[in-house]
């Protein structure tokens, strides 16, 4: 070999991970050791065993995310994201590139497709005497429908996203992308029809419910299935819609620094609650404690008592003494 085929041959293979050469023995000095490795090299590379990725550091500051990203940027915070944060510090540089590709933006190089969480991590870094972190980005060149089932592939599985974002994620998607066929976008994915059609039904959900959740990351799958035949009903879904704007008020209210947030669970009682059939009343029978604010009701075998709170003790006695004579000796 001579220093000029060893030149050409470093040029080719600059940046890429070789296998190890062999050994040199008595029979192959370093030359000929060097050349077996590049061969082999050359061979896979032309074969399609290797894949060649071209990774960047830069400031995250020239990326932008993609505007149809299924992660909503301005929901991550140094808490939700304080893990990554971390890590980041402790290994010295992020581990993984974020997946990007060229924008023609005159402030901006690039669009993040995956890896959000990153540049936001990588920025806060920076933005807190961390100066010497980078983002560590593979640029590719992609369409928007591969774009968003690349984003997908890779945040299915993650807790850290919402069934709420996803949900609109696909929303979006699916009229965009598939004209609004579900069948065709599901098959793109290489997902089931009624795994779909439960996030896309979730989408649905009108505003003023979503607005009863003190944040839409709360907001699951499973709740727009409890919701779903309640508002389809129109004898309860005005209750529930009544219900869900006296709940996103409340929300607001906390927002606002009045009061307490409503969780999840709760909300989804007060909905379900306010979507129920009102129940036949049942006979009260006031007479037999005689003393005002007791009642008793008999349902089948089972008796209920109730009584107003302001009631003292000696008026309680003496009300439970009357029904005892009346029930048992009566």
């Amino acid at each position: 070999m001579t220093r000029k085929h060893d030149a050409i041959f470093d040029d080719v293979l600059s940046g890429l991970d070789a296998p190890s050469a062999p050994r040199a023995t008595p029979d192959h000095d370093a030359g000929s050791a060097r050349f077996l490795k590049r061969s082999t090299t050359i061979s896979e590379r032309l074969a399609g065993e290797i894949e060649e990725k071209t990774l960047r550091w830069i400031d995250p500051a020239r990326c932008r995310m993609w505007t149809r990203h299924n992660r909503e940027y301005a929901l991550l915070t140094e808490d939700n994201c304080r893990d990554l944060i971390d890590g980041i510090r402790a290994q010295g540089r992020q581990e993984f590139p974020a997946i990007v590709r060229p924008v023609d933006d005159t402030d901006y190089d690039y669009e993040v497709i995956c890896g959000a969480r990153r540049h936001f991590a990588v920025s806060w870094l920076r933005a807190h005497n961390y100066t010497q972190f980078r983002y560590l980005i593979e640029t590719r060149t992609l369409t928007d429908e591969e774009a968003f089932r690349l984003a997908d592939i890779e945040n299915r599985d993650r807790e850290d996203i919402s069934d709420y974002e996803r949900a609109i994620d696909y929303a979006d998607a699916v009229a965009r992308y598939y004209g609004g066929k579900q069948k065709a976008m599901a098959e793109r994915l290489e997902v089931s029809q009624p795994w779909l059609s439960r996030y896309l039904q979730l989408a649905k959900l009108p505003d003023v419910v979503i607005a009863a959740f003190a944040n839409v990351r709360e907001i699951r799958e499973r709740n727009a299935r409890e919701l779903k035949p309640l508002l389809g009903d129109p004898e309860t879904c005005d209750a529930v819609l009544d219900a869900a704007a006296s709940l996103a008020r409340q929300q607001q209210a906390a927002r606002d620094g009045q009061g307490a947030y409503v969780d999840a669970a709760a909300v989804m009682r007060r909905l379900t609650r306010a979507g129920r059939p009102s129940r036949p009343e049942v006979p009260v029978d006031r007479a037999v404690f005689g003393t005002p604010g007791i009642a008793v009701q008999t349902r089948g075998r089972k008796v209920t008592v109730s009584f107003d709170d302001g009631l003292t003790r000696d008026q309680l006695e003496a009300a439970f003494a009357h029904y005892l004579q009346s029930r048992f000796d009566g």
